[in-house]
């Protein structure tokens, strides 16, 4: 019984990280703690495309453990992430969105934490705003990181506004 319950967590746990199924480029790893014999801990630099947001990216900062845990991947990775967002070109809206709906989800740990990047659009200053967090299925974590992206126009074509596009 528990095993069935397990690997229906472990399904579901795939089914939702399917949903958005964008991996994030690898910028650079960096060691922070040196491990003799396995491999060190690290901070990890990645950039993802704001899926439904043309022309807005997103840098962010996890860290990694290394150590026998981090080696056999059964690490819980810990919830300090940090977030940056910018436009990196004209701004086009691919599809209507909700507030607070999810950009990015990534698993964290075997079953039960996950990182995810979340939209929203600040309609009174045109700015869509991104925050990462991370959270566990019993526990979330109160760490987060925010990052705003005022849209402007790009070129000769205006900038669109956001609000236009909210569900």
């Amino acid at each position: 019984m528990m095993m069935r319950m397990i690997a229906a967590v472990a399904a579901l746990a795939l089914s939702v990280t399917g949903a958005l199924a964008q991996d994030p480029d690898l910028i650079f790893k960096r060691s922070t703690v040196w491990k003799f014999l396995t491999p060190d801990h690290k901070l990890a630099v990645y950039a993802i495309d704001d899926p439904l947001v043309g022309g807005v990216a997103c840098h962010f900062t996890v860290p990694e453990k290394g150590g026998v845990e981090g080696m056999l991947g059964i690490a819980e990775e810990v919830s300090d992430i940090s977030l940056a967002c910018r436009q990196i070109g004209p701004v086009v809206f691919k599809q209507k969105f909700e507030q607070g709906e999810d950009m990015y989800r990534q698993s964290r740990s075997l079953f039960f934490k996950k990182m995810q990047i979340v939209r929203g659009c600040d309609a009174a200053r045109n700015v869509l705003v991104y925050l990462v967090y991370s959270d566990r299925l019993i526990e979330g974590s109160p760490k987060n990181s925010t990052s705003s992206v005022p849209i402007m126009p790009w070129g000769d074509a205006a900038a669109p506004k956001c609000a236009d596009w909210l569900d």
